[in-house]
């Protein structure tokens, strides 16, 4: 049983204060929304982002932040990811120097094309850092249905403290040391689920899905290979597992905002439909920066981040994908 402060209180954040809660740890969290933060301490209650979902009674949480850093030294990280790194500059004052870092985000930093663990690394200099990724939507999460995640660190020692504090029932944790690898692999997901996305609101059916889906693990695999990742975290739960869930299920922000781009042809549109952050939209022209850094071709993730950028409609994105030469299937670059 540990103390653990979750930093954040929207729907992720709150889902993985319940999981931590439901492994035994007395949790905290913390955000900026005084209301929501009354809510979850007088009612146990989210509706913002959780609906009539209830939290253990055990999940406190505050808007002061250095009763947030002294209530623990394991930080569980649930904020915007291009947010990260100025929060983190604002917060460096009051952590515990010892501290474990978990993250929970997924994707890129845009202005510097940085991994989340490297931002943390940057900024609070240190190696305790760990991430926790996969399969894992809250809707889903939050009503206790089984699920599996990651937990990568760069040792098995701290990989394997992570899966303790968040091993449930029905959560269901892995442990791993390719941190890379898993992380490249949930951050690019999220701009394959948007090509999904934008497919169906176009009005195509199964087989365009199968076909982006396949294409964008090979994607996936080939980028994060040529990083040095081990190929087994592609085909695993942190790369196939989470590309499967985010593709598959309307419940996924990055599939929704892609319909709705499909249906309307227009970001401003799709935004109006789809208020929440959605990730894949802020990192996916810089996944596609990563991938030209190192000579990979990426057509899929090219389209997408063409489609954001305003450059092509989503029509004009499916016609170039259509239009590029076959190979070999398994053909490396």
């Amino acid at each position: 049983m540990s103390k653990v402060t979750v930093l954040g209180t929207g729907s992720w954040g709150s889902t993985m204060a319940q999981v931590l809660s439901d492994a035994g740890n007395h949790v905290l969290m913390w955000g900026r929304n005084q209301e929501i933060v009354n809510e979850i301490n007088s009612k146990h209650t989210n509706t913002k982002y959780l609906e009539a979902n209830i939290l253990p009674l055990g999940v406190q949480a505050t808007s002061d932040l250095n009763q947030a850093f002294a209530y623990s030294n394991i930080y569980v990280l649930s904020v915007p990811a291009q947010a990260l790194r100025d929060n983190l500059k604002n917060w460096k004052p009051m952590v515990d120097p010892s501290a474990t870092y978990v993250s929970t985000l997924k994707g890129i930093e845009v202005s510097s094309l940085s991994r989340m663990t490297e931002i943390i690394h940057e900024e609070m200099d240190t190696e305790n850092i760990a991430l926790i990724t996969g399969p894992n939507l809250a809707t889903e999460l939050i009503m206790r249905q089984p699920a599996g995640a990651v937990a990568a660190a760069p040792t098995m020692l701290l990989a394997e403290k992570v899966q303790k504090l968040f091993a449930t029932p029905y959560y269901r944790v892995y442990t791993s040391t390719d941190v890379l690898g898993c992380e490249l692999a949930g951050a690019i997901k999220s701009v394959i689920a948007l090509a999904v996305g934008i497919s169906i609101g176009m009005g195509f059916g199964e087989n365009t899905q199968a076909m982006l889906i396949t294409r964008g693990l090979n994607e996936v695999a080939r980028l994060c290979a040529a990083h040095g990742a081990d190929p087994l975290s592609a085909a695993g739960l942190a790369g196939m597992g989470d590309l499967v869930a985010s593709c598959g299920s309307p419940l996924s922000r990055n599939r929704s905002f892609g319909e709705a781009l499909g249906r309307f042809g227009s970001m401003d549109t799709a935004r109006e439909h789809v208020a929440k952050t959605v990730e894949g939209v802020a990192s996916s022209n810089a996944v596609l920066e990563i991938a030209h850094r190192v000579g990979v071709e990426v057509p899929v993730i090219e389209a997408v981040a063409d489609v954001v950028a305003g450059t092509i409609s989503p029509s004009d994105a499916l016609d170039r994908l259509m239009e590029i030469t076959t190979r070999a299937e398994n053909f490396i670059r």
